[in-house]
């Protein structure tokens, strides 16, 4: 066969999926479980006195909301830096930077109990509470029954423990599992027409407000009243809520860093090889701030008008569902690898049924695409994660158009 017929023969495997058989995609998935496992374990027995080998805390990110909620706590102002970072300073005398705080005061509602708690014990139970949570929503997804020892099918759980952005939110005790649960059990719940579940969910995961900018879109398009209802009233429980807790002046506090801290993402304080969005991508590699934002502006407004038209005609289908879980990716322009757990929901989706053309190989490179992602932009500034991520999401698009009414 010559150059040409190698050529096509590839296209056509990468197209179906045929190079993707059981016994390979084992293989892959063993090796990516390994590696994760290998990783933790050296990050554990490597570290000394709970910092890592670069003079970490464990936890990394977590250290930022335990601190909050040590603050709020003491009656105090956990959006200044200098509390809060002497709050930090009790369990990581050595800091090698200070781990802002600026999530809305209505994560304060979360991060008050953990601060009830000693620094390792409090992450430890955030992890153990965002992961089972995130865990019970995925097995929701993929309506499998429990059988109190592992998932029908053992692939299932090898697929998480290799399943990359899952050690790392684990690593950074991030918010990301917290709020894919929250997402996707909103999402899901919205398709069986549980009102009240769905609104609540989703009011919930008003506290990272950045990934709930497609929700009333799809929401309103689809045409579920009962749910935005729901949605407002659990937002205006916990505003109120958090007022009466620590006060009116909280949310002047919070506004008075949260203008510095969109300044200081766009200039990359944070790292853009680090963060995970076209907006980043394109700081990556040059462009100006003014024409990131609006590259980041246009695909946002073509993500929601495509899920809007769709979920108008469709009304809240899985697909459609599921399809907003990948724009909510798109859409944001603060997004980093964490993050990336919640693709695991549409690659429940892709996993179920005859693949359409072209599934299986993104569904590939979306599995794997967060082991990687950081590396490339942070080592030699080579954004993949938006363009992939967009892939996935016009494959779902597709599959929400073409695929009948799907039943919960």
């Amino acid at each position: 066969m010559g150059p040409d017929g190698r050529s096509n023969g590839a296209w056509a495997a990468a197209r179906s999926g045929a190079w993707l058989n059981p016994q390979r995609v084992r293989a892959y998935l063993w090796l990516l479980a390994l590696a994760n496992a290998l990783s933790l374990v050296w990050l554990l027995i490597t570290a000394r006195g709970g910092l890592d080998p670069q003079g970490r805390l464990l936890g990394t990110d977590f250290v930022s909301f335990w601190a909050a909620g040590q603050v709020v706590l003491a009656g105090a102002n956990p959006y200044d830096p200098a509390v809060h970072g002497a709050a930090q300073a009790v369990v990581w005398r050595d800091q090698t930077g200070y781990t802002a705080f600026f999530y809305p005061p209505l994560f304060l509602l979360w991060c008050w109990p953990l601060g009830l708690l000693g620094y390792f014990g409090a992450l430890a139970a955030w992890l153990v509470a965002s992961g089972t949570a995130w865990v019970l929503a995925l097995r929701a997804w993929a309506g499998r029954a429990w059988t109190g020892r592992a998932w029908a099918g053992r692939i299932d759980w090898l697929a998480l423990a290799a399943f990359p952005p899952l050690l790392i939110s684990v690593t950074h005790g991030q918010t990301s599992l917290l709020l894919a649960a929250l997402l996707g059990g909103g999402f899901l719940a919205a398709v069986r027409r549980q009102a009240a579940v769905a609104g609540v969910l989703f009011g919930l995961a008003a506290f990272k407000p950045q990934f709930g900018v497609l929700v009333p879109v799809v929401l309103i398009a689809a045409r579920q009243w009962r749910i935005i209802g729901w949605a407002g009233a659990t937002v205006v429980a916990s505003v109120a809520l958090a007022t009466l807790a620590f006060g009116p002046n909280v949310w002047r506090d919070w506004l008075d860093v949260a203008g510095p801290a969109q300044t200081a993402m766009a200039g990359g304080s944070i790292g853009f090889g680090k963060m995970q969005s076209l907006f980043a991508g394109l700081r990556l590699i040059g462009a100006s701030v003014t024409t990131a934002y609006a590259a980041q502006a246009v695909l946002a407004i073509g993500v929601a008008a495509w899920l809007a038209r769709v979920a108008w005609a469709k009304g809240m289908t899985r697909e459609v569902a599921v399809a907003a879980l990948a724009g909510t990716l798109l859409a944001t322009p603060f997004m980093l690898d964490y993050d990336f757990v919640l693709l695991a929901f549409p690659l429940i989706l892709f996993a179920q049924g005859a693949p359409m053309p072209w599934e299986r190989t993104i569904g590939a490179l979306v599995f794997a695409v967060p082991a990687f992602a950081r590396p490339l932009g942070v080592l030699i500034g080579v954004p993949i994660a938006p363009v992939i991520v967009l892939a996935l999401f016009v494959l779902l698009i597709r599959r929400a158009v073409r695929e009948p009414v799907s039943e919960a």
